[in-house]
This record gives structure tokens, C-alpha cells and sequence, in this order.
């Protein structure tokens, strides 16, 4: 894999640098599509008890948690080519600020299509800020410094999902849809964004010359966009594997308190910082993207296998800690991996596509396990089913990497 040049980012016209303040709105601003799903967790009950008397509402209610990943999905290939075509900044400050007012609609809705509806349409400022702010981080940042910021977003995540959790049960506890207020956020970002974050522009660009792409001088890298795009989808359907199914596997072991769930995942559930930190060891330590991309499907796989091989409490936090430690690594593994082949002119396009394959991966994830568990009998066959399909993806990119290493060192 050939490093693209262009990487290399000069500061804008006032010879500003990335430091701590654009770090940190990249940051939050991350956590906003985050946010729109943790948000929710607890006010379910309350909106489907508001909406006791739609027969639809107990399909509706869970559904529009996620739905704003389904317009993700379709939407941010889109969304890379306005980014740059005119800019991540302008576009960054106008999503966060359409994201306050789409996602603080159902204070004043009152009908549950409208709601989902609105959960629909959010996905359109979140395709547009996941595919900024992944821009950003690679135009601000290159080497070590953008592995550090990468790492950090994975880390504080999971503190910021907390926090939101407890916000929102409080806030569901005053009324049913006042958890809907912590959208609010939007617009905090929205400001933050206006006073911190930058156009960048490709090193040795003209000062004056704002950091629009010309397109035309550089060719979209069509096999690279591929590559990462096939490995992403495959590995975000893995990676939503015990997100979405994992509680149906606790009953299936016999745990079926959701307190209880609560109580025993929660230790294994911080090991996806650990993965954070293990992306961020490794390196350091000059592991590559392909070993990388090895080592996170391995835990992947591996704890899926014991997750779905667990006959009690034990075996079952045991395979969390794997899965939760590969989750953990993936994101940062997969994003810095995609970066590496995009030139500046084309950066937005191909995390526009990278953002795309991931959530279309969230949207097949629960389909591909029904029919696993459909064929298997229950849900631990079919996370056994998604055990075998990572453990054989880290076989396949380990002798990938090992065949094209061989061949680099022969032609030496």
C-alpha cells in the first residue's frame, strides 16, 4: 500500500496549527450521532407507554433508535462529495446546528409517525458531521499524532455514553419525551465549531487559497476505496453482532433480569477502551494497518466463538472482554486504514464511502444473524456462525499481509 503524499497538511491562512481545542470539538462532534442512539435507551418505555394506544408502537418505538443509521447509510457518499467540493468546515457548522433542531423535534410532536419520521431525516446531519469531522482528523493530523486523536475518541466514548444514559433516565423521569432535549448538543457544537475548527488546505497550496478540492488533478483511488469499503461493511456487521443481539444471549444462558444484564456487562462493556488503547500500543509500536485489521477481527471472532459457546455468567464475560476489546480497536483501525489511501482532493468522497459500507454494515447485521439463527436454532449458533466468519477474516488479511511482505522483501 503506497502512502499518498498529499496527506501532508499546511495551516490555513493565519499559519494555524491542530492543537487541543480542534481536537476536542472533533471529538464531541463525534459523539453526536453517538448520542442520537444512547439518548433513547432509557426513554423507550416511557414513548411507548405515551403511545399505549398506536398498535404500531412497539415495533415503531425500538425501530426509530436506529433509523437514523438506515439514512446514513445512503446518504454520506453524498455528503463526502459536498465536503469537498465546498469545504469541511462551513458544512461541519451547518449539520451540527440542523442536527439541534431535527433532533429536538419530538418536544413538539405529537404523532409517532412524525417522531420516526424526524429520527429518519436526523440521519442526514449525521452522515454530513461523521463524514467531516473523519475528513478532519485526516487533514489535521498525520502519523502518531492522528493514531493519539483516533485512540482518544475511542476512549472517551464510552464515559460520554454513560453520562448521556444518566442524563436522559433523569430526564425521561420529569417527561416522556424530554430526553429529546439533549439534542441540544447540536448546537453547542455548532459554536464550538464556528470558533475553533478551520479549513485546512494541502501542503504547499497557495496561503490565500481556501482548501476546496480541484478534483480533477488527482484520480479517485477507485481499488483502494474498494478494499476498505468491502473490509469495513464486513467488519461493522461483526462489530453490531452482540450490540444488538447479546441480551437475547444472556436469556438464552439464563440471565434474564435486565438489572442483572446490566450489573454483569458492565465491567467487560469498559474493555472496548482497553481496545482503544491496544489500537494506540500497537502503534507505537509500529504494527501495520494489515496486522491491525488482523488482530481486531481475531478478538472479534474469538470472543463471538465464546460468547456463543457460553453455558454460564462466567464464560459469558469471558468472551465480552475479547469482543469488547476488538470492538474497540476497529473503528480507529478502520478509519486510520482508509485515510492511508486518500489523497486531500478526495479525502471527503472516501470517508464519505467509508461512513456508507459502516452503517450499511449496522442495517445487515440483524438480518444476516436472523438468518443464521434461523438455520443454527438459537442465538449462540449464530453468533458461532459470526465467530467463523471473523476468525476466517483474520486468517485471510494475516496471509495478506504476510504474502505482500514476502513480495516487498524478495523485490528488495
Amino acid at each position: 500500500m503506497q502512502k499518498v503524499q498529499s496527506d501532508m497538511i499546511e495551516t490555513d491562512p493565519l499559519s494555524r496549527k491542530p492543537g487541543l481545542a480542534q481536537g476536542w470539538t472533533i471529538i464531541l462532534a463525534g459523539f453526536l450521532p453517538i448520542l442520537a442512539i444512547v439518548s433513547l435507551f432509557p426513554a423507550v418505555p416511557s414513548i411507548i407507554a405515551h403511545f399505549r394506544l398506536d398498535p404500531g408502537a412497539m415495533t415503531k418505538v425500538p425501530a426509530m433508535v436506529s433509523a437514523p443509521g438506515l439514512t446514513i447509510a445512503f446518504v454520506a457518499m453524498f455528503a463526502g462529495y459536498f465536503v469537498d467540493r465546498f469545504g469541511r468546515r462551513s458544512l461541519l457548522i451547518t449539520a451540527a446546528a440542523v442536527y439541534g433542531f431535527v433532533g429536538m423535534a419530538p418536544l413538539i410532536l405529537t404523532d409517532l409517525d412524525a417522531i420516526y419520521v424526524s429520527r429518519l431525516l436526523l440521519g442526514v446531519p449525521e452522515a454530513i458531521l461523521l463524514t467531516s469531522i473523519n475528513t478532519l482528523i485526516g487533514d489535521y493530523w498525520d502519523g502518531q499524532p492522528r493514531r493519539n486523536w483516533l485512540a482518544l475518541q475511542n476512549m472517551v466514548g464510552p464515559f460520554l455514553a454513560s453520562g448521556t444514559i444518566l442524563l436522559s433516565g433523569y430526564l425521561t423521569g420529569i417527561y416522556w419525551n424530554a430526553s429529546f432535549a439533549i439534542y441540544g448538543m447540536g448546537f453547542v457544537i455548532c459554536l464550538l465549531s464556528w470558533a475553533f475548527i478551520y479549513e485546512p488546505r494541502p501542503f504547499g497550496s497557495v496561503p490565500q487559497q481556501v482548501a476546496v478540492s480541484t478534483p480533477a488533478q488527482v484520480a479517485f483511488p477507485w481499488k483502494g476505496v474498494a478494499t476498505y469499503g468491502l473490509v469495513t461493511l464486513l467488519s461493522s456487521a461483526l462489530y453490531y453482532v452482540f450490540i444488538i443481539n447479546g441480551a437475547i444471549v444472556w436469556g438464552e444462558i439464563g440471565v434474564t433480569s435486565a438489572q442483572e444484564v446490566a450489573n454483569l456487562s458492565a465491567i467487560p462493556s469498559l474493555f472496548i477502551i482497553a481496545g482503544a488503547v491496544l489500537y494506540w500500543l500497537t502503534g507505537r509500536w509500529g504494527m501495520g494497518p494489515y496486522g491491525q485489521i488482523t488482530l481486531f477481527l481475531g478478538f472479534l471472532g474469538i470472543g463471538l466463538l465464546l460468547i456463543g459457546n457460553a453455558h454460564d455468567w462466567r464464560w459469558m464475560t469471558a468472551g465480552m472482554i475479547v469482543q469488547q476489546t476488538g470492538a474497540g480497536m476497529a473503528i480507529p483501525v478502520l478509519i486510520g486504514w482508509a485515510q492511508s489511501f486518500l489523497p486531500f482532493e478526495h479525502r471527503g468522497r472516501g470517508m464519505g464511502v467509508w461512513t456508507a459500507c459502516f452503517f450499511l454494515g449496522q442495517f445487515t447485521s440483524p438480518l444476516l444473524i436472523s438468518l443464521s439463527r434461523q438455520a443454527m436454532g438459537t442465538m449462540q449458533g449464530a453468533f458461532v456462525v459470526a465467530a467463523a466468519i471473523g476468525i476466517v477474516g483474520a486468517v485471510a488479511v494475516g496471509l495478506f499481509a504476510t504474502f505482500s511482505n514476502h513480495q516487498n522483501a524478495d523485490g528488495k
